[in-house]
């Protein structure tokens, strides 16, 4: 493998004078574009941006509240960390029984809680951390997708500026913890593509990659076997996290069957079924699930958690299941009774909740959300007598009005070009997207498309790499599209910079507000 990956000198010799044969057709395939050489400067923007990034999401971050108390829907998950972290990760306030997600999100909120305290600092500092997370992520995926450290550091700037995530990140909410392990995920699926592809470029390179028709074995994948931890965790968080098991494991397969098309074995998808399937449906499917349970150990161990002893409680028949365990069983009664919950919440005739949206108003961001608002002699601080405070999740316009056709672009290249990087975005993308559109009868708001942010700029970032332009074209071309790149990466700043008085709840003039509010649907 080593003899593929090293680059020879104009006479085909290493320096050390062993001969080195340059890769095949075939090989260099698989292998694709290596990665840039920049390594040590691609870990700098990286970090540089996440510093950046991080002492934005922090600042004031104990603000706003309630005279106090949490604000918006933290006023349900912001308690239920404290009640986890007072008995050792569960919750069991019957009196308030609103429990209705699983326990990752809001044990992560309880560290906060641990280290700063009942207070804004406390209860918003581990989403700040996951936002944070999210700018490492999708500068070091950009970079991996696009072979590029400027489009690296490109996606990053274009996460820093993103409305949405940046308010999240600042929230004690539960979405920002589905983005932030999703996104691992995908970026585990990416290289668990390159290892696969490696181990199938030794293969050829070794002459027995067509022993067999349905070509070789691959060997235990562990960057898979991550991905279905992740997945796991993120089930943890919300049971939205299902929807990206299932669209990753069928992206880990349509990878599968390219790699050994690609590698020239006779028969890929048999191959597949017969090498991949089984193992991957393990790492995928059932680690995500193994992981899932595990993610409700404190419940497990408890005897006071809500619904713990649902089935002597109810004396639930156990019927052909009664070889599962009380507490599993419990633990399916009382999913079943969140559910029913999920289900109920649908959208009253004639009197919608005030700042609902439905999914296909999600991409471009048309209904956002106040989380909080205050005006008149309490929000001081504008200069005039009557002034507002607010924050408001205000997707970042400059990129999400570009969604549909970024959408468009991206599937026109993953069918007509096969162009495999937007077909992945693309998939994660639409897996958070496009389950919402099954009962439409249920209350959604658009907190719910947190998750599609860093896709977004990852579809984004392959654009203005197409309009940047390879650095071997000429240099007309190249200047053109880097001066493109930056116009637009400027627009996307001065637009994030516009909106931060209403993603920080700065004090402003009613006037000002106003000019925030750019749509009818806004308001």
């Amino acid at each position: 493998m080593t003899a593929l990956l090293t680059r020879s000198s104009g006479d085909g010799v290493r320096p050390g004078g062993d001969a080195v044969r340059p890769p095949t057709d075939r090989e260099a395939t698989l292998l694709g574009t290596p990665m840039p050489a920049d390594r040590l400067r691609g870990w700098i923007v990286t970090i540089t941006l996440v510093v950046i990034g991080g002492f934005l999401r922090l600042q004031n971050l104990g603000f706003p509240t309630d005279k106090g108390a949490p604000v918006f829907d933290e006023k349900h998950y912001v308690p239920q960390a404290w009640q986890m972290l007072r008995n050792g990760g569960y919750e069991d306030n019957y009196g308030y029984e609103l429990v209705v997600h699983p326990p990752v999100a809001k044990q992560l909120i309880a560290i906060g809680e641990w280290l700063f305290g009942y207070n804004g600092w406390g209860w918003r500092f581990t989403a700040a951390i996951a936002g944070a997370l999210i700018i490492l992520l999708v500068v070091r995926i950009a970079r991996r997708l696009t072979r590029s450290t400027l489009l690296g550091g490109i996606a990053g700037v274009l996460v820093i500026c993103d409305g949405v995530l940046h308010l999240q990140s600042r929230t004690a909410m539960l979405d920002i913890y589905i983005a932030v392990f999703v996104l691992a995920a995908f970026g585990c699926l990416l290289l668990d593509r390159e290892q696969v592809r490696g181990r199938l470029a030794e293969a050829v390179r070794e002459g027995w990659v067509n022993e067999t028709p349905f070509g070789p074995r691959l060997g235990f994948r562990w960057w898979r076997f991550g991905a279905g931890v992740l997945l796991g965790i993120t089930t943890g968080v919300k049971w939205s996290g299902m929807y990206y098991v299932i669209a990753f494991g069928l992206l880990c397969v349509a990878f599968d069957v390219a790699a050994r098309r690609a590698a020239g074995v006779a028969r890929p998808w048999v191959g597949m079924l017969r090498r991949d399937l089984l193992p991957g449906i393990w790492a995928i499917g059932v680690v995500a699930v193994l992981v899932y349970l595990s993610t409700w150990w404190a419940w497990f161990a408890s005897e006071t958690a809500t619904d713990r002893h649902l089935v002597e409680i109810d004396g639930m028949a156990s019927g052909p299941f009664g070889f599962v365990p009380e507490a599993l069983r419990s633990l399916v009664g009382y999913t079943f009774n969140v559910l029913d919950f999920h289900s109920g919440l649908s959208t009253p005739d004639g009197d919608p909740h005030p700042w609902e949206s439905k999914p296909w108003t999600w991409p471009m961001g048309l209904r956002p959300m106040l989380y909080y608002y205050e005006s008149g002699t309490s929000a001081t601080g504008c200069g005039q007598a009557e002034c507002v405070r607010a924050t408001m999740l205000i997707g970042t316009p400059a990129m999400w009005w570009l969604a549909l056709p970024v959408l468009a672009w991206g599937a026109w290249r993953s069918i007509f070009r096969a162009d495999w990087r937007y077909a992945a975005v693309l998939v994660a993308y639409l897996a958070g997207l496009l389950p919402w559109f099954v009962n439409l009868d249920r209350q959604m708001y658009f907190f719910y498309a947190t998750p599609l942010a860093p896709f977004l700029i990852l579809g984004l970032t392959l654009v203005l790499g197409q309009i940047l332009g390879r650095s071997g074209v000429g240099f007309e071309r190249r200047g053109t599209g880097l001066l493109v790149v930056a116009l637009y990466v400027g627009l996307v700043v001065a637009n994030f910079a516009w909106l931060w008085p209403v993603l920080n709840g700065d004090s402003i003039t009613t006037e000002h507000w106003q000019s925030e509010l750019w749509l009818p649907s806004w308001r």
